[in-house]
Formats: C-alpha cells, sequence, structure tokens
C-alpha cells in the first residue's frame, strides 16, 4: 500500500473509527441526501451513541410521510416509509427533522420559491431546501456540541437558489467548537465550496467508506492493515 493512502487510511480510521466509537459529549450526527435506505445502518449503529440527530434533505420528507404529513411532489422513499416509522419509534426525541422548509413549484433552478412550515405543503410543489427556522434550531444544538459528524447535503444545493440551507449549515458545523467530521462527496463538496474546508478537523475522501465506518463495518484495508 503506498505510504500516502496508508496516511489517509489512518486519519480515516482515526476520525471515523476512534472519534466515533469515544466521542466528547453532546455528540450530534447531521444527517441529508436523497434517500433513508443508503443510511439505515448508519441511524442503527449510531442510536445508541449519540446525543442527537439532524435530518435534512430529501430523506426527511419520507420521516413525514411516515407520520402522516402531505408531502405534495416532494421525493418520497414509498418502500422506506415503515422502516422510517421504525426509526423515528427507536431514535424518540434524539431525531430532530426541519420545522421550515423552501419549497418550489418545480425541480428547476428557476423555479419560484417559498417558505413555509412542513405541515403546509401544498398540491404540486416540493420541498427543496431548509428553512430559516430550521436553521436557528439546528445552530442552538450545533452550538453546544462537541463532536460533529456530517453526511449529505440539506436540500438540492446544486442549484444556487436552494444551496442557502447547506452552506449556511456548513458555516455553522465549521464555526462550532467542537471536533467536526464531514464524510460524502457532496457534503464534503459543499463545504469546499462554501470556502470553510481548513476550519473542518476531518473531511472523508472516501464517500462510501466513511458510510461503512459509520455504518460499524470494518473495511477490509483496515482488516489487511491489523494483519501487518
Amino acid at each position: 500500500m503506498p505510504a500516502v493512502s496508508g496516511i489517509l487510511l489512518e486519519k480515516e480510521i482515526n476520525y471515523l473509527g476512534n472519534t466515533i466509537s469515544n466521542p466528547d459529549r453532546p455528540f450530534v450526527a447531521i444527517l441529508g441526501g436523497a434517500k433513508i435506505k443508503g443510511k439505515i445502518n448508519v441511524i442503527k449503529n449510531l442510536t445508541e451513541k449519540v446525543d442527537f440527530f439532524l435530518v435534512g434533505g430529501g430523506m426527511a420528507n419520507t420521516f413525514f410521510a411516515a407520520q402522516g404529513y402531505e408531502m405534495g411532489d416532494s421525493l418520497v422513499e414509498e418502500e422506506s416509509l415503515e422502516i422510517a416509522l421504525e426509526i423515528i419509534n427507536e431514535t424518540g426525541k434524539k431525531l430532530l427533522l426541519p420545522i421550515d422548509v423552501v419549497i418550489s413549484d418545480k425541480f428547476s433552478a428557476e423555479a419560484s420559491s417559498k417558505i413555509i412550515p412542513i405541515e403546509d405543503i401544498p398540491e404540486g410543489w416540493r420541498i427543496m431546501d431548509l428553512g430559516p427556522l430550521t436553521l436557528i434550531q439546528f445552530e442552538k444544538i450545533i452550538s453546544s456540541c462537541k463532536t460533529i459528524v456530517w453526511n449529505g447535503p440539506m436540500g438540492v444545493f446544486e442549484f444556487p437558489k436552494f444551496a442557502k440551507g447547506t452552506f449556511s449549515l456548513a458555516k455553522i458545523v465549521a464555526e462550532s467548537n467542537a471536533v467536526t467530521i464531514v464524510g460524502g462527496g457532496d457534503s464534503a463538496a459543499a463545504i469546499k465550496e462554501s470556502g470553510l474546508s481548513d476550519k473542518i478537523t476531518h473531511i472523508s475522501t472516501g464517500g462510501g467508506a466513511s458510510l461503512k465506518m459509520l455504518e460499524g463495518s470494518v473495511l477490509p484495508g483496515l482488516e489487511a492493515l491489523d494483519d501487518i
């Protein structure tokens, strides 16, 4: 194994392995992205370890739909509604979802948009980003935490009009006094685009690998190191 790869792997072990197994508290996991399906094992592995889950992005829609909220044309994983409800019951008050959101009348960078409470999503509209009240709520929790893990954007940040939630969260995380770990391609890209990379303790370069470690899985590379 090349020396550089070994150094990167050692950092992954330290931050995604050791830090998470014995975090300074309070410990918060921020989860976003499109779907719950890819994060189920992460949530299950971290439920007993974290003090809070802050959930945004498309995956939050499925949690809302599982509780009976109308989601309009928002992305919802119909096949994951049952597991979403199970997660809500298992995590209890640890799981925090948005209280307001930015919605649009179509999936487009030029779409009409407005900010609305989560319980008022109209037919034909879709959730695209976090609302300002949610950011205030999330900031209060993040500012008190000593360990932060973030995986997944908070909205459709590829469209500038709907990037405020993700970039504002990046700033909140970067300006905290916590150990901050960002994993996953999109969230790492958001940190870099916001110009805050140098204020993050560790940015994982392996999106899939970071998820596996958050799930508690042992990576083949780590097993190989153990045999050396």
